[in-house]
């Protein structure tokens, strides 16, 4: 007689809490300590020189497209690490980057976001789906849409759960050329950040620290909320307004 599998019901209103919680808690204490060596971050991007911030939406959409491709090549080769490993990696190469001021921060900057995919897909694996898959990998880059640790995020923007783009020719590229003003923003403060005087190696170690911890996190909420609709048969719609509203009454 075959065994009997007992599947425990989803407990989905003690779930929705803890990812609303933890999409909070996201900053956490790092983002104190950045803001505190780079300065007010509505002022830090002003810092750059003015080529730097020209082109930076330019650039990261390169960035982005570049890091898509060599975060799913290494795969192939390299095993998903534990987080604490890659937010060490990614620690040790923002002190690199920072050390030289922005030139070399410039070179790091695709390096980390590479790194920082890579981890976002083994969050993606974690929860049970395939980084391989296409729909898997636009939600990878939907990840990057979320105010990044430097932002002044109240918790309500909820719009990297929401976006939506048909999976088309052409739909990749839409969609980071999407995402790539918001991240740019986001990659233009931890820059300016890199660039402060004598503190860039600390400056660039810190941030890199709190960017990969911080994007690890809500990697953990977009595909546990993922996890949530299928587990619980509910549609993403339904598991994003219960969410928005988990989320609204922590911030009362």
């Amino acid at each position: 007689m075959d065994d009997i599998v007992i599947v425990q019901p989803v407990d989905t209103d003690a779930e929705l809490d803890r990812l609303a919680r933890q999409y909070r808690a996201a900053g956490g204490v790092g983002v104190q300590l950045l803001n505190a060596l780079g300065g007010k971050a509505e002022g830090l991007i002003d810092r750059l020189p003015v080529a730097v911030r020209t082109r930076l939406t330019d650039a990261t959409e390169q960035a982005l497209a570049l890091a898509m491709r060599a975060a799913q090549t290494s795969r192939t080769a390299v095993p998903d690490q534990k987080e604490w490993v890659n937010t060490a990696v990614t620690t040790a190469m923002g002190a690199a980057g920072g050390f030289g001021g922005a030139p070399t921060a410039l070179v790091e900057l695709p390096v980390t976001t590479a790194m920082l995919l890579r981890s976002i897909q083994g969050v993606a694996a974690e929860h049970g789906f395939d980084p391989a898959a296409e729909n898997v990998q636009f939600d990878c880059i939907r990840v990057f849409a979320a105010a990044g640790p430097l932002a002044q995020d109240d918790g309500a923007d909820l719009g990297f759960v929401s976006l939506r783009l048909t999976l088309t020719g052409g739909a990749m590229q839409k969609l980071i050329a999407t995402v790539a003003p918001r991240f740019a923003a986001v990659l233009g403060q931890k820059l300016a950040a890199q660039t402060v005087p004598v503190l860039g190696a600390v400056a660039g170690a810190t941030a890199n620290y709190v960017f990969t911890s911080y994007y690890q996190q809500i990697a953990h909420v977009h595909f546990g909320l993922r996890r949530l609709a299928t587990d619980g048969n509910l549609s993403e719609a339904e598991v994003l307004a219960r969410f928005t509203a988990h989320t609204k009454s922590l911030a009362s």
